[in-house]
């Protein structure tokens, strides 16, 4: 699925009822993550250490939402797994798992490696991790294989990235940028336009190319959830 995709509306069984996208989504944003089966190591870790971390997602009007190509009565018991071996996150698991039994919804999501793409009878659901808008079109897409867990630090400093440059036009972030850092200016922002929008001031970064078009400034909008502690709550 490509950036700027519309995700479409789709009813789905969850392990807190029965939802329809779109109504559930409301004027949220979402991280919508699959996995291909329940009683999966690398996964188990995975939904845990993302239920330890949903009131930094919360903070920031974000839902979180998995799906698993597993039955109800299946993702019952892994959740039974998971918060054994996960010690951290809240004894209320806080976010619906979507049973995907046959896989359908990964194949309308365009959630399955490439071999089985065509046949939903085959298809094997990949570890798809998309950032979805409250506008409900696809914000940003993180492919991860079987063997390899995701950072949800990551997942959260990306969210904090996108949520900014939605509401600042002109403005991305740099490599490695963490919320309260120096942003950048990108090229379709005219100078004259400058002390208005920044009124902290911009430096540019002079290069051997001699255009100027590496421009720094103060983060000019520095959001109340940033100050919220990221990670879990203390045991």
């Amino acid at each position: 699925m490509r950036l700027g995709a519309a995700i479409p509306d789709f009813p789905a069984d969850t392990t807190q009822g029965p939802i329809r996208f779109h109504d559930w989504l409301g004027d949220s944003w979402c991280v919508l993550f699959a996995h291909p089966a329940d009683f999966t190591p690398v996964c188990t870790t995975e939904l845990g250490k993302m239920a330890a971390y949903d009131r930094d997602f919360r903070a920031r009007g974000v839902k979180l939402l998995a799906l698993s190509c597993n039955n109800l009565r299946d993702h019952s018991w892994w959740l039974d797994d998971i918060r054994t071996y996960c010690l951290d996150m809240p004894e209320e698991f806080p976010y619906p798992i979507i049973s995907d039994e046959r896989r359908e919804l990964a194949v309308l999501l365009d959630m399955v490696d490439e071999e089985g793409s065509r046949d939903p009878e085959t298809a094997l659901a990949v570890r798809s991790l998309y950032v979805i808008g409250p506008d409900r079109r696809l914000k940003l897409c993180m492919l991860y294989p079987n063997c390899t867990g995701r950072d949800v630090d990551e997942i959260l400093r990306v969210v904090d990235s996108l949520q900014l440059t939605s509401r600042l036009k002109g403005v991305g972030t740099p490599a490695d940028w963490t919320p309260g850092a120096r942003v950048l200016v990108l090229p379709e922002v005219d100078d004259e336009d400058l002390p208005a929008l920044f009124p902290g001031g911009v430096d540019t970064v002079a290069l051997p190319s001699g255009r100027n078009y590496l421009r720094t400034a103060a983060d000019p909008c520095c959001h109340a959830h940033y100050l919220v502690p990221r990670g879990p709550p203390p045991l």
